[in-house]
């Protein structure tokens, strides 16, 4: 079917200008709603020959199959033997999740029950810190899917942030979690450490810097009244000096970069409250049961991984820019990196092979309006041509209605200016008649002129809500999924991170004994200058 996408791809000759001139009802006809979702997909390079050929490679590659398995609990993850069952993580009790023929409902809202009881009791000051004080901050230490999806998720919903402050560390350069412990106080800051192994290099070494922080400040005795932990590893929570009561578990059928709607989000059910986190969890449900019911044709997440496929096996198209006209998702973007890119950025199918077509895209993007004045340019006039998913509210959140007007008009004017462009006759009279001389203005005109025919997407919500950005969420995890069936790969494996961690590993001792005679020599020269100019 890919060799048919681009065959389908060499013979297209239509430019969206045309498509819209040849069909005037062309912004209505390819318009898919779901979950409180409303994706505008008319401003792409397609017509019903191409939808429908994309929607036939879904039969080809057995997609209902999978997905049922998916939503079934099998072992998808076949490289790790797992299921993969984040949509599990939203079930309600009346909702049925299976792995082997057992339910895994109750022990999903067990987990959320326990977690939601700890963060009512730090939100209520009846869970206090070592000096008898109320928590007014807690730090969330963690990395990649255990930091971007609450990290991203907290910035989204600030405005409903009613607890303590969310704070995130990451990184383990010890500029991060010095900037952040500068603003806090011991007696009122609550650690939460997540790794689900309690070994996570970046994460375990921050975690013992906060350690001796709050053990330098109120002494040794006062760790186990300032850190929780969301891990699995109960004897290394328990050596860390972390009660058993304050350990928050899940399962290893969760990813990371899937985990948010887990006990991983303890920081966001602190901060928000359980009430709003249960809204979070019903919007991306709605999302669940849209994508397992909706047709291809008006089915949003499938529909999204149709194009993206389109794009990058029928054009050879290599990146994907997601760019939220809503500041509130400035970290929308990084996010989806991760879930996309460790997802599908696969070089073996699932039979092991080298596969003979490209999979995931590069994923990018800034929120709007800062971008424009950014890389806007290179969308507009570069030789790069970059689809883009556009994201847009109709109502403001906290903000004025004014401003959120000009936002949009400023989201509608870049999608309109992407898809249409403006020609070099157009240009030019506009030139003339703003006063230029004829050879001024034929001179000049090439410099003004835009190309169009650059493809997009505009993905509306109503206003930014729990509810809406839990679907918004879980429409980017179900794409992920039909892109990986469509690609054949698996996109829940991530065998990529592990040998850098091993070579740093190995690595590590050579800073001490000055040899690094069992690496490269570009290696050993570099740690001789860091050795030399180390102060």
């Amino acid at each position: 079917m890919r060799d048919q996408l681009a065959i389908l791809a060499s013979q297209w000759n239509q430019s969206l200008k045309s498509l819209f001139e040849s069909d005037p009802n062309r912004g209505a006809r390819y318009v898919a709603e779901g979950a409180g979702l409303r994706l505008d997909f008319s401003k792409h390079w397609i017509d019903q020959t191409v939808l429908n050929a994309l929607v036939t490679m879904l039969d080809e590659c057995d997609f209902d199959t999978v997905r049922q398995q998916l939503f079934g609990g099998k072992r998808i993850n076949f490289t790790e033997n797992r299921s993969v069952f984040h949509p599990a993580l939203r079930a309600k009790s009346t909702d049925e999740f299976l792995i082997d023929g057992v339910s895994v409902v109750t022990d999903v809202l067990t987990a959320r029950g326990h977690a939601y009881a700890f963060a009512e009791d730090v939100r209520a000051g009846t869970c206090q810190g070592a000096s008898s004080k109320t928590f007014t901050d807690v730090v969330n230490i963690g990395i990649g899917g255990s930091d971007l999806g609450p990290l991203m998720v907290s910035e989204a919903l600030k405005p409903w942030i009613d607890g303590p402050k969310p704070h995130y560390v990451s990184n383990v350069d010890g500029a991060h979690l010095h900037d952040v412990l500068g603003e806090l106080e011991p007696e009122t800051t609550l650690f939460l450490i997540a790794s689900k192994t309690f070994t996570t290099q970046e994460t375990m070494h921050n975690a013992a810097k906060a350690q001796q922080w709050i053990a330098d400040a109120l002494g040794a005795d006062a760790i186990p009244h300032h850190f929780a932990a969301l891990s699995t590893n109960e004897e290394a929570v328990q050596a860390f000096g972390i009660a058993p009561e304050r350990m928050f578990g899940f399962w290893d059928w969760v990813g990371g970069r899937y985990s948010v709607w887990s006990t991983i989000g303890l920081s966001l059910m602190i901060s928000l409250g359980p009430d709003v986190f249960d809204r979070l969890l019903s919007g991306a449900r709605e999302m669940d049961h849209h994508f397992k019911e909706a047709p291809p044709e008006a089915n949003i997440p499938v529909l999204m991984a149709l194009l993206g496929v389109w794009y990058r096996n029928g054009f050879g198209l290599e990146t994907l820019a997601v760019l939220p006209y809503e500041q509130r998702l400035h970290r929308f973007s990084a996010y989806l990196q991760q879930m996309e890119m460790e997802s599908n950025g696969k070089r073996v199918d699932r039979d092991g092979e080298p596969v003979s077509y490209d999979t995931c895209p590069v994923i990018w993007g800034e929120p709007g309006t800062n971008g424009q004045h950014a890389f806007f340019q290179l969308l507009h006039q570069g030789t790069l041509i970059c689809p883009v998913d556009f994201i847009m509210s109709a109502n403001p959140v906290n903000t004025d209605l004014e401003s959120h007007q000009l936002l949009n008009a400023n989201c509608l004017a870049q999608s309109e200016s992407l898809a249409f462009g403006k020609g070099f006759e157009e240009v030019y009279r506009d030139m003339v008649d703003q006063g230029f001389a004829e050879s001024e203005a034929k001179r000049l005109a090439p410099h003004r002129t835009f190309p169009g025919n650059r493809p997009s997407s505009t993905i509306m919500i109503e206003q930014l809500t729990p509810e809406s950005l839990g679907a918004l969420i879980a429409a980017y995890e179900h794409k992920v999924f039909t892109q990986g069936v469509i690609w054949n790969v698996n996109s829940y494996d991530q065998w990529g991170v592990e040998l850098g961690k091993a070579q740093c590993n190995a690595l590590r001792p050579s800073f001490i004994s000055g040899d690094a005679t069992a690496f490269s020599t570009s290696t050993q020269e570099i740690l001789r200058w860091l050795l030399k100019n180390t102060h």
